[in-house]
């Protein structure tokens, strides 16, 4: 009979393996260049975070503060929202009703705005019927849950068909807001090019007090698809 003794299961765990070559030779590269570094592990971990937030920011979230008061009431001047930068990196557009930040320069002025879709490519937009609501392509929306108490939906009028690949934007604070309407006449005709958006306003992350998720209206989900092609919705 074999009388050997038989490893337990105490014996082997209380003799861990070794790191393997390629664990050695990573623990290895990170000791050589936490040692030459002043500060050692300590300097190497806080660039490791910060590389990380740089890469977070410039390809997947980005904070944005809000600079003036043309989203009131529901995004008020110091807010600060959290930008989905993915939103529309794969093969998603934006829809009517998305409040997003863009790069205004060329259209707007050199800088970042924010605003939200009325209307999308192919989007044929009126302001207004006869009872003071913006149309699109034919169907009234009811943009009362969102416009800022007392404005009306628009003091300009304005027919346009947004063209591919456009966007046409307007502040939620329609009496402070300069948006689409206004540059009507400038180059692009006030519509903003999809490949200038930055990304959609998802949350208000401070102050804690606004702390929210930003939706969707459900008023635009009764907008029929526009006739023209290359439309989205």
């Amino acid at each position: 009979m074999d009388t050997e003794a038989q490893p337990t299961e105490r014996d082997r765990s209380s003799h861990p393996e070794s790191p393997g070559p390629e664990e050695r030779s990573r623990f290895a590269l990170a000791a050589r260049i936490s040692d030459w570094m002043p500060g050692g592990r300590i300097t190497l971990t806080v660039l490791v975070c910060l590389v990380f937030l740089l890469l977070l920011n410039a390809f997947v979230v980005q904070p944005f503060q809000i600079p003036s008061g043309s989203m009131e009431q529901g995004l008020r001047i110091g807010d600060r929202v959290l930008v989905n930068k993915l939103a529309y990196r794969f093969g998603s557009r934006p829809r009517r009703g998305d409040v997003i930040v863009f790069d205004g320069t060329g259209y707007f002025g050199d800088a970042d705005y924010i605003k939200r879709v009325v209307g999308v490519g192919g989007d044929h937009v009126v302001c207004c019927d006869k009872k003071g609501r913006i149309e699109v392509n034919g169907r009234a929306v009811d943009e009362s849950s969102f416009l800022y108490p007392g404005d009306s939906p628009s003091s300009v009028p304005f027919d346009v068909v947004v063209p591919a690949g456009r966007l046409f934007v307007l502040g939620d604070h329609r009496s402070d807001s300069s948006d689409s309407r206004d540059h009507l006449g400038s180059p692009g005709g006030g519509m903003i090019p999809v490949g200038d958006v930055i990304g959609r306003a998802d949350w208000i992350l401070w102050p804690s007090g606004h702390f929210r998720h930003l939706t969707r209206p459900g008023a635009y989900a009764r907008v029929p698809a526009a006739l023209a092609e290359g439309a989205h919705g």
